[in-house]
């Protein structure tokens, strides 16, 4: 694992999931802050057919947001409905291409800060351009994008399991 990463609890479907240990693994195996002087160390991952079927899912099934902007006013909504002493796991990944400016990571940080311990991020081994590719199809670019339902969260979490990578 790499200094720093500290995973908090994942949602009940992974933590009982029998795959847990190398979902666990690849989250831990490549982590680094999200930009130079960053404070907070996230997952760094490869794409896999997996994973990319994961997010496209999630997507189809309207449970993904488009954008840092639209990410952070749900989350704030969010919180605004969560009862003190609820249950403290992942319920939100916060999924980032890997060409951001430092500006952006900045704003995803403060993100993770005010919204710890229920969101996890990771950047994913794909430009913006990329990532609009696999998401919309079209040529259209994605920053990042916020998985938001925990089945879904799930889902995306367990593909990691499966490690071939995209050719």
């Amino acid at each position: 694992m790499d200094a720093g990463l500290i995973l908090p609890p994942l949602p009940r479907q992974v933590e009982a999931d029998v795959r847990i240990d190398e979902v666990r693994r690849v989250l831990s195996a490549h982590a680094l802050p999200l930009w130079t002087r960053g404070e907070i160390v996230v997952p760094w991952l490869e794409r896999t057919p997996a994973l990319d079927a994961a997010l496209v899912r999630a997507r189809s099934t309207g449970r993904m947001r488009r954008g840092l902007e639209d990410a952070v006013a749900s989350l704030d909504a969010q919180r605004r409905g969560l009862l003190a002493g609820q249950d403290v796991r992942v319920s939100r990944l916060l999924v980032c291409a890997d060409d951001g400016a430092e500006r952006f990571y900045r704003t995803v940080e403060r993100t993770l800060k005010s919204h710890a311990p229920r969101v996890l991020a990771c950047v994913l081994d794909a430009d913006a351009a990329t990532l609009g590719q696999l998401l919309l199809g079209a040529e259209a670019t994605v920053r990042c994008v916020l998985v938001e339902h925990k089945e879904a969260v799930a889902d995306v979490l367990l593909s990691l399991a499966t490690a071939e990578p995209v050719p």
